[in-house]
């Protein structure tokens, strides 16, 4: 099956998410950053370039957008995908490579992610932050939760840092079966995974949940994490903008999430808070 490939240019930046949500709803199954913009791919069978140029976000005049189309033969997609696939290094604590890259010393971590058509590969702002956050805290033994899991890559960082049990959950199925493939690469089989959303989560108690999402979504579940976070529990979260954290902490400080600190990366933005008791 051959594939469409657009590689977009953007600017300002904090609006390439955006765009990747609206052509995610067009069909395009997945998507690679680069330095200025990112890479679209869907199946050819499903592109119709008239309908496409229709779409309203590539009418927007807020941001500056260009994009060039190739088409991709079947038997160079696999070449193709790894070639744009770089290893990813956070400080010395963690470094990510595919199993074509050679491992590398002086780094606490390592996970190996198949570099197929996901996120979570670490590249993206939101997962090096979740990752940053993670790693600054002792979590040996804790219970954890990683929402909208992806690849798995924070399931497994959580697993090499020692907690457990460790539950993943994604709503896609091609995210649930990479998750599964990932895990037994790194030897995290403890992990479970769980093809769904937060409708799973019910008698539950965690000590940390990662959700790494977007802001609807989070801003919808919050009340469901806090329901299934033990008392002195953690909740991070990402997949949002640095402007969007006040109405993240407002919605969070409804359900006893007392917010404690957050990074930023690009615009993108990271939170951690803690469950107090009522």
């Amino acid at each position: 099956m051959n594939y469409i490939e657009l590689n977009f240019d953007i600017f300002p930046p904090h609006y390439i998410e955006i765009l990747m949500a609206a052509l995610a709803e067009f069909g395009f199954e997945s998507f690679l950053e680069h330095d200025t913009g990112f890479l679209a791919y869907i199946p050819e069978k499903d592109f119709n370039e008239a309908l496409f140029a229709e779409l309203d976000i590539l009418k927007d005049d807020e941001f500056y957008k260009t994009y060039t189309i190739t088409t991709i033969p079947d038997q160079n997609w696999n070449a193709l995908w790894e070639s744009n696939f770089e290893a990813v290094e956070i400080e010395q604590l963690l470094y990510i490579r595919a199993p074509f890259h050679p491992a590398k010393e002086g780094f606490l971590h390592e996970i190996i992610i198949e570099p197929k058509m996901s996120f979570g590969t670490g590249h993206h702002e939101t997962t090096h932050l979740m990752a940053k956050l993670l790693m600054e805290h002792t979590i040996k033994d804790l219970s954890l939760l990683d929402m909208g899991c992806g690849t798995a890559i924070l399931a497994i960082l959580a697993h090499k840092m020692g907690a457990k049990p460790i539950l993943a959950i994604d709503n896609d199925e091609w995210a649930y079966n990479n998750s599964l493939e990932n895990i037994k690469k790194n030897d995290a089989d403890a992990i479970e995974v769980l093809l769904g959303d937060a409708s799973l989560l019910t008698n539950q108690a965690f000590d940390i949940i990662l959700a790494n999402i977007n802001r609807n979504i989070l801003l919808n579940d919050i009340p469901k994490y806090a329901s299934v976070l033990k008392t002195n529990g953690l909740l991070l979260l990402s997949g949002f903008f640095h402007g969007d954290l006040p109405v993240i902490k407002q919605k969070a400080a409804q359900f006893e999430l007392h917010f404690e600190r957050y990074l930023v990366r690009n615009e993108w933005c990271a939170c951690l808070l803690m469950k107090n008791e009522k």
